[in-house]
């Protein structure tokens, strides 16, 4: 756990995994299968060794004083090189994504979500394993629509974690969330693809190592069905006219090296072999992608909130206000037994949709996908919160982990489809059950 001061709370981050939220993995149809718990407790005890020890030297790195913060820390390489070697390596990738298991364990929706819990407990750990965003998304795009020229070129290295890559969809100029509004241009002329646009907060395109960048974009015209008008691309990074127009920041957070940048793309050119799956099948492409990556998003999310309870229940008892320790107050009590009731229910339903991919798909699951991602940061702001008031100026500090972890969360209610659109997904399923019944009163 970040401290300068340190010997108070490393001790604890050493040990932290072991101490994840009793019952998880008790739940009928939701239970660990024997092959997870044991991918779990490998994952557990090699951050413990490797990794919570050092965690301090890549949030140092990071920090916006350090002028090389864009260059990629040794220590990074090193620990992926490290697990890469210990098996823990590519976790991600869906079974329904990878039937053969090619390219992954070939683990269910539901047997990574437990591994993603553990990898959302800091900001850095899903690279150890290469099962860090957008890359993980990228990489289920190619294997599930890619030709085989498109996996050789670019999955492979992905998989291999030798280059990293983004996804460019989100612009400034149109309201990103109803993804019809995209206005990028991917238009055919002759033997190439020509992409004009502007796009922003594209996550992972700061990176050095980022190669590849998978790009939504307006190819139909007013004739065109709406949701067949988009297509979704590859674009090299180094291709003339892809310009990185600045950094930008997240509650003042810039995320280095990952980063997020506002980019142009100025008259791009792409053979035409670039094109996923066909023009105007943008959309088909998104909904094999998100699925997934909501339930990634949703465990990580819980993992922070689980490390930030752990911090506060440690911090509570360890300091004393008004002649008693901060854990025989009342309010505290309060807040921890809130944390532990909201966190336990955020993680059974972000599994209960899991589950439900595995066996019924996502468009089946689709309302408690949209459940999920609204419930699951909601809960990890709550709990992030409280932990950062039982640490008082410290929380607010870059000292400690909390307040990465609260911005994080925070942008996560954007990020992947803002609340108000899952709402309307999850209300919309909920009175469609209705709509041929009379009351009965």
């Amino acid at each position: 756990v970040l401290s300068t001061r340190g010997a108070e709370y490393m001790g604890s981050a050493k040990t932290t995994c072991d101490k994840m939220a009793s019952g998880s993995s008790v739940v009928d149809g939701l239970m660990m299968s024997s092959r997870v718990a044991e991918l779990k407790t490998k994952m557990e005890n090699f951050l413990n060794l490797h990794y919570y020890p050092r965690e301090r030297e890549l949030y140092e790195h990071s920090s916006p004083s350090n002028a090389s913060r864009w260059s990629i820390h040794p220590l990074m390489e090193e620990l992926k090189a490290k697990a890469k070697a210990e098996g823990l390596w590519n976790l991600f990738l869906p079974l329904d994504s990878d039937k053969d298991k090619k390219y992954g364990y070939g683990l269910t929706n539901l047997e990574y979500a437990y591994l993603a819990e553990v990898t959302g407990r800091s900001p850095w750990i899903p690279e150890i394993f290469n099962c860090a965003a957008p890359d993980t998304g990228n990489m289920e795009v190619l294997v599930r629509y890619g030709t085989e020229a498109q996996k050789e070129k670019w999955l492979r290295p992905l998989l291999d974690g030798t280059i990293r890559s983004a996804f460019a969809m989100t612009e400034r100029a149109v309201a990103s969330s109803d993804a019809t509004n995209i206005r990028t241009s991917i238009k055919r002329q002759g033997d190439k693809y020509v992409i004009n646009g502007r796009k922003w907060y594209i996550s992972g395109a700061s990176d050095p190592r980022c190669e590849i960048l998978i790009v939504l974009g307006l190819s139909g015209d007013d004739n065109t069905p709406t949701h067949q008008r988009h297509s979704m691309i590859l674009c090299p990074m180094r291709t003339k006219g892809v310009t990185v127009l600045r950094p930008l920041t997240v509650f003042g957070y810039d995320d280095a090296p990952h980063g997020h940048v506002e980019m142009v793309f100025d008259n791009v050119e792409v053979p035409l072999d670039c094109m996923l799956l066909g023009e105007g099948r943008g959309f088909e492409i998104a909904q094999g992608r998100l699925g997934p990556g909501r339930i990634h998003h949703c465990m990580r999310a819980v993992g922070s909130a689980e490390r930030a309870l752990e911090l506060m229940c440690i911090r509570s008892i360890s300091r004393k206000a008004f002649g008693k320790p901060l854990a025989a107050q009342g309010t505290v009590q309060a807040d921890i037994a809130n944390s532990r009731m909201e966190i336990d229910q955020a993680r059974l339903l972000t599994l209960k949709a899991a589950a439900m991919m595995d066996s019924v798909g996502n468009k089946v699951a689709r309302a408690e996908i949209a459940m999920i991602k609204v419930v699951a940061p909601n809960v990890a702001l709550r709990v992030i919160d409280r932990a950062i008031q039982i640490h008082g100026a410290a929380g607010v500090s870059g000292d400690y982990i909390l307040a990465v972890l609260f911005a994080g969360a925070r942008a996560l209610r954007i990020a992947d489809g803002p609340d108000e659109v899952h709402r309307t997904t999850v209300a919309t399923a909920e009175l469609r059950k209705y709509r041929n019944q009379r009351s009965r009163l």
